[in-house]
C-alpha cells in the first residue's frame, strides 16, 4: 500500500479553507497512487483553538464540516484529526481525536489518551482523555494510530515518565487491539517547534521503533500560529528507526511512502546540505543547521501571523543596530521587500554611523526607508515637563536619567504606532531575549508592537542569525555587526554599561529560564554569584513589562508568553544552596 503524509497549514476555525485543503491534498494522494493520505492533528480545527472550543456555535460549525469532509473523500482512504464530544454524564465534553474516514463513513476513530499541561499545552482544560488504545485492520495492515502525545511518554527522553498511561506499549501488545501483532504504527500530530526538538523527537522514535520492533509514521502540523511555530518535518521509520520517508521542514509538502518495499521519499535533502557545510563553514559543529532553522521558522511565524491576520505590509524602526537589522531582514524575507518599511528615528544622542548603517541595510534589502527625526519632540516634552522634573532634579546631573531615556524610546513606539494605523501595516517590535528577560527594554517604547518577531532569540543568537543572512552577501552592513550595542539614547552609552557581557548573560538566562536551575546552581557552574543575583532579580521585578509585551515568535524550549507561567507579584528569591 502507498500512504501520503501530508502536512498541511490549516487556519483555526475556518472550517471550509481547511476542509477544501485537505481534501484537495488527499485528492492529489489518490491521484500518486495512494490508497491512504495522513493527516495532522486537529487538521479540520487547526491547533490549538484553545477557548473557542467553549463556544457551542464554533463546535455545531466543526461537525457539519467533518460531515462535509466525510461526504467529500472518494477513492482514498485517509486518517484525519478532529474533535469528537464525549457521551458520558461526567468529564469534559470533548475528544481529541483521530478517525480513519473511507467511502462516505469514519471507519474506525482513537481518541488521544495522553493531554499535556505543561509549557504552552493545556489540553486538560478542554477534553477528556480516551479510555483505550486500539488498532484496526486497513488493507491488509494492523494499524495502530495514535495522536500527538500519546508517543511521548518516553522513559528514555524525561527524568521521570509523565503518565501512568502508555499507549504503545497497551497497541504493540494488543491488548484490546485486532487479531494479530502492530504491523504499523501511526502518530498524527500538533507538536511546535523549538530548537534542538528535531533531535528529541528523532531519539524517542527511533527508540518506539526499535524497543517495538514496529515501523512509524508520525505526520505533524505545519505553519505559524500565534507564538507556535510548527514545522512539519514528517517522517516515516522503519523497525530499526531508520528514516525512510521525510517531509520539508516549515513548508506544506506530500511525501509518499511504499509499505511493500518499506521505502520513500525524502524530502528536504538541503537540510542534510545546510548541516554538511555548517561543518566546514568555520563556525561550530551544527551552526548553519540550527541558525538555518531558527531563521525559516521566524520568516514562516512572521508570514503566517500576518497573512492569517490580515496584514500584507509591515513596519518596523531601524535603529542602526543588530536586532533591528535582523528583524528586518527576517520580514523582507516573510513579507516582501517591497512590503516592509524601515523607519529611522535619530535623537540627539544618535550618531551619524547609525542613520547611515540604517539607510544601508534598507537599500542592501530593497525595503522603503525613512528618517524621522525626533529632536525637536523630545525638546517639546523636556519643555512640558520641565517644571514638574524641577523638583526631583536638585541631585540629578546630567539631565538624561532613565526617564528621558523611555522618553525617547516613547516618541519612536508613537511614531511607528502612527505609521502603522495609517498605513494598516504590522509593527513589528525589535527586542531580543536577552535584553527583554532583564527588562533592558522601554514600555510603550521599543515595545510598542503587533508582533515581536525576536523576543525569544538570545542577543548571541541573534548574530549567528544576522552571519546566516549575510551567508551569500553583505546585506547586514559589516558595521551593524561589530561596533559595540547601545541603545543610544544618553551620551557614549553602551549597553555592556549596564548589563554583564552576553556571552555571560545568555547562559545564565538559559541555565534560569529554561533549566529552572537556582541561583546557587547557576554560581557554580562558574558564574560570578553577585551577578547571578543582579540577572535574576531583573527577571522578577521586570515581569510586570513583559505581560504587557506584544506576542512574540517562540523557538526555544521556555519563551515568555503563555507558556511561562509567573506572577508578578511575589517576592521569591530563588538563591538555592
Amino acid at each position: 500500500m502507498k500512504i501520503a503524509l501530508v502536512q498541511i497549514n490549516p487556519i483555526i476555525g475556518d472550517f471550509s479553507y481547511n476542509c477544501k485543503k485537505i481534501v484537495s491534498w488527499a485528492n492529489r494522494a489518490r491521484e500518486k497512487g495512494c490508497e491512504l493520505a495522513v493527516f495532522s492533528e486537529l487538521a479540520l480545527c487547526g491547533y490549538p483553538p484553545q477557548d473557542l472550543l467553549e463556544r457551542s456555535t464554533f463546535l455545531v460549525d466543526h461537525d457539519k464540516a467533518l460531515q462535509k469532509l466525510i461526504n467529500g473523500i472518494s477513492g482514498i482512504g485517509i486518517i484525519c484529526g478532529h474533535l469528537e464530544k464525549h457521551t458520558d454524564d461526567t468529564g469534559k465534553p470533548l475528544h481529541n481525536s483521530a478517525s480513519l474516514i473511507e467511502n462516505g463513513k469514519i471507519i474506525f476513530t482513537a481518541q488521544k489518551r495522553l493531554l499535556p499541561t505543561y509549557d504552552v499545552f493545556d489540553e486538560a482544560r478542554y477534553f477528556q482523555p480516551g479510555r483505550r488504545s486500539q488498532s484496526c485492520l486497513y488493507k491488509g495492515l494492523n494499524v495502530g494510530i495514535t495522536v500527538c502525545e500519546d508517543i511521548w511518554n518516553d522513559k528514555g527522553a524525561f527524568p521521570q515518565k509523565l503518565y501512568a498511561t502508555d499507549p504503545i506499549s497497551d497497541l504493540v501488545s494488543d491488548l484490546q487491539g485486532a487479531d494479530g501483532k502492530i504491523d504499523l504504527l501511526i502518530n498524527i500530530s500538533a507538536s511546535p517547534f523549538h530548537i534542538d526538538k528535531e533531535n528529541i523527537k528523532q531519539e524517542i522514535f527511533t527508540r518506539v521503533c526499535q524497543n517495538n520492533d514496529v515501523p512509524l509514521i508520525y505526520v505533524n502540523q505545519v505553519g505559524g500560529q500565534d507564538s507556535l511555530l510548527f514545522d512539519g518535518c514528517s517522517m516515516a521509520m522503519n523497525s530499526s528507526g531508520s528514516i525512510i520517508a521525510r517531509a520539508e521542514r516549515f513548508k506544506e509538502d506530500m511525501v509518499v511512502l511504499d509499505t511493500d518495499t518499506w521505502q520513500g521519499e525524502l524530502h528536504g535533502q538541503q537540510i542534510q546540505e545546510v548541516f554538511d557545510a555548517g561543518l566546514t563553514s568555520g563556525e561550530p559543529d551544527g551552526f548553519l543547521y540550527e541558525t538555518a532553522a531558527v531563521f525559516d521558522a521566524l520568516v514562516m511565524g512572521v508570514r503566517d501571523y500576518a497573512q492569517k491576520c490580515g496584514f500584507s505590509n509591515g513596519v518596523l524602526g531601524l535603529s542602526g543596530g543588530i536586532d533591528s537589522a535582523v528583524t528586518c531582514g527576517i520580514a523582507c524575507e516573510a513579507l516582501g521587500e517591497e512590503n516592509v518599511l524601515g523607519v529611522a528615528m535619530p535623537s540627539p544622542y544618535t550618531s551619524d554611523q547609525s542613520v547611515e548603517d540604517a539607510k544601508l541595510l534598507a537599500a542592501n534589502l530593497g525595503c522603503p526607508f525613512e528618517i524621522i527625526t525626533i529632536s525637536s519632540v523630545f525638546a517639546a516634552f523636556k519643555e512640558s515637563l520641565e517644571n514638574v522634573f524641577a523638583a526631583y532634579e536638585e541631585n540629578a546631573s546630567p539631565k538624561i536619567d532613565v526617564t528621558e531615556q523611555n522618553i525617547q524610546a516613547r516618541i519612536r513606539g508613537n511614531l511607528l504606532m502612527a505609521l502603522s494605523n495609517k498605513a494598516g501595516s504590522l509593527l513589528l517590535s525589535t527586542g531580543n531575549k536577552s535584553e527583554i528577560a532583564v527588562g533592558y527594554c522601554t514600555l510603550y517604547g521599543d515595545m510598542s508592537g503587533g508582533l515581536a518577531v525576536i523576543s525569544d532569540v538570545p542577543k548571541l543568537l541573534v548574530y549567528r542569525l544576522a552571519r546566516y543572512i549575510n551567508r551569500n552577501k553583505e546585506i547586514i552592513p559589516k558595521s551593524i555587526i561589530e561596533r559595540p550595542p547601545s541603545a543610544e539614547l544618553a551620551p557614549n552609552q553602551l549597553d555592556q554599561d549596564d548589563l554583564p557581557p552576553y556571552d555571560i548573560l545568555d547562559a545564565i538566562l538559559k541555565a534560569y529560564l529554561e533549566q529552572n536551575l537556582s541561583v546557587g546552581e547557576i554560581a557554580a557552574m562558574g558564574f560570578d554569584r553577585q551577578v547571578v543575583q543582579d540577572v535574576v532579580r531583573r527577571i522578577r521585578i521586570n515581569e510586570y513589562k513583559r505581560k504587557q509585551a506584544p506576542l512574540g515568535l517562540k523557538v526555544s524550549s521556555k519563551a515568555f508568553g503563555y507558556g511561562r507561567r509567573y506572577p508578578t507579584a511575589q517576592n521569591y528569591r530563588d538563591e538555592g544552596v
